[in-house]
């Protein structure tokens, strides 16, 4: 097993893998900006450096001064978190040079499964299911238009090199894709240094599925069941739930036979998530797969009890899993919301400032995950979540109403926060009955802040 870990992250996941590191016996070095030297993971970790100022291209997203910083300490392995260098190829492929654990994938298959294109047509290949579209890369917008006029319209572009809603736009006919087809190229390319673009058909408000996944490195994959990822604004989720409502048992057997031929088909090593999108006829479709610890892992390690850190980190030292398929078990339901430092009424503009007060929610099946405290700074340089909540209850109502008690008992003030609008979400009656698809939030959201207007919380 490791001896000593560089957590090359901050924030919550940097303190979730402290946590982890720490019952596993693994010394911790957390890296940090200047922007984050009064952070939670520096003060809760016995080690740290200081590896840049506050914009992240010069700290969390600098491979050489990571690379530094992991050998000054004498670190034998990095874990990058979420975000920034995580699903990078390149950091990978450099740590591993260095002799250094990455923990996560190798390169090769960050780059295999990073490259959306070539991913799909070797899902294709396998077997899983892929949303019609171009058979490969699409050179021009003429190009574009004869593969829409094959699948029809709406249809939507998207970079290879993609990823984040970045280097992507639909278009729902030939004069609207020509536009959408370069504004697409030029935002990969300045994102990605990649303009690499493909076309799919566009599945209009779909439901958006994932399988969560871990492979060791002796060849064994298993699957922990899905996560229903539909409530989004912007690409952007806004909770997840576990299992998904609208799943039949034949079609969730389905997708995690689908899962499990797809991470097989890249020999798969690490936790990973498999990504699909669900029609409103009941056909799944692959859409992409994260080679990553994901955000919302906390559901799943609540529905399974299996901790996803640990198994990462085992994986990693070349250890098999610790759990079979046949061990793995999901109980009851768990719902996760993403608490942002933003203000609704302000298009959710972000709202950096001091925390002047403090307050988690408790009690049994109640998780919080976030690096936050009273008196503490939000940062306006980096990701405006600043805390998760997870609740887990015998069925969905259940977790439901333990979830509003949640909200209802959550506290942060100093900065305005999303709370009131997923608190309200808990009682809106589409979302009460399972009808949830990733066009919720545009049908929603008006509707929802002018209720939360008029309800007169302060909170």
């Amino acid at each position: 097993m490791f001896k000593k870990m560089l957590i090359a992250n901050r924030g919550e996941i940097a303190m979730r893998i402290l946590r982890c590191c720490h019952e596993m016996g693994i010394e911790t070095v957390v890296a940090y900006s200047t922007e984050d030297a009064e952070s939670l993971p520096v003060q809760f970790s016995a080690e740290s450096v200081c590896i840049g100022p506050a914009p992240a291209a010069k700290s969390y997203l600098n491979t050489d001064v990571l690379l530094q910083a992991a050998k000054s300490t004498h670190c034998d392995a990095i874990h990058p978190g979420y975000g920034f260098l995580s699903e990078n190829a390149e950091f990978a492929e450099a740590c591993e040079k260095n002799g250094i654990a990455f923990i996560g994938p190798s390169s090769q298959m960050i780059r295999d499964m990073g490259d959306k294109q070539s991913a799909r047509a070797l899902m294709k290949a396998k077997g899983v299911p892929v949303v019609p579209g171009s058979d490969g890369l699409v050179e021009t917008a003429e190009d574009a238009i004869r593969v829409a006029e094959k699948t029809g319209y709406p249809v939507l572009v998207k970079a290879s090199a993609g990823g984040g809603g970045r280097g992507m736009r639909t278009a729902y006919d030939s004069a609207e894709l020509e536009r959408a087809f370069e504004d697409a190229r030029a935002e990969a390319i300045a994102a990605f240094g990649d303009g690499s673009m493909y076309l799919e058909k566009l599945i209009l408000n779909p439901h958006h599925i994932e399988v969560q996944i871990l492979g060791d490195k002796q060849g064994h994959v298993v699957h922990l069941g899905e996560r229903d990822c539909s409530m989004q604004r912007r690409h952007q989720k806004l909770l997840e739930e576990s299992p998904a409502w609208i799943l039949s048992d034949k079609m969730r057997d389905a997708m995690y036979k689908a899962a499990v031929r797809a991470a097989k088909a890249v020999h798969y090593v690490s936790a990973g998530t498999v990504e699909f999108v669900v029609d409103k006829e009941g056909n799944f479709y692959f859409i992409e797969m994260n080679t990553r610890i994901q955000v919302e892992h906390p559901v799943t390690e609540m529905e399974t009890g299996v901790d996803l850190l640990r198994e990462q980190i085992r994986i990693a030292a070349g250890r098999e899993l610790s759990v079979k398929q046949s061990q793995i078990k999901l109980t009851g339901h768990t719902i996760e919301c993403r608490i942002n430092a933003e203000d609704p009424s302000r298009n959710f503009a972000p709202d950096p400032g001091m925390v002047s007060f403090l307050h988690f929610p408790g009690g049994e099946g109640i998780r919080v995950e976030s690096a936050i405290y009273q008196g503490c700074r939000i940062s306006p340089y980096y990701d405006s979540m600043i805390a998760k909540i997870i609740v887990h209850a015998p069925g969905r109502l259940e977790a439901i109403r333990k979830m509003r008690t949640a909200l209802e008992e959550l506290t942060i003030e100093g900065v305005h926060t999303n709370t009131n609008l997923l608190y309200l979400i808990m009682f809106n009656s589409d979302y009460m009955l399972g009808n949830v698809d990733t066009g919720f939030m545009e049908k929603q959201t008006d509707a929802i802040l002018k209720w939360d207007k008029e309800s007169g919380r302060t909170k």
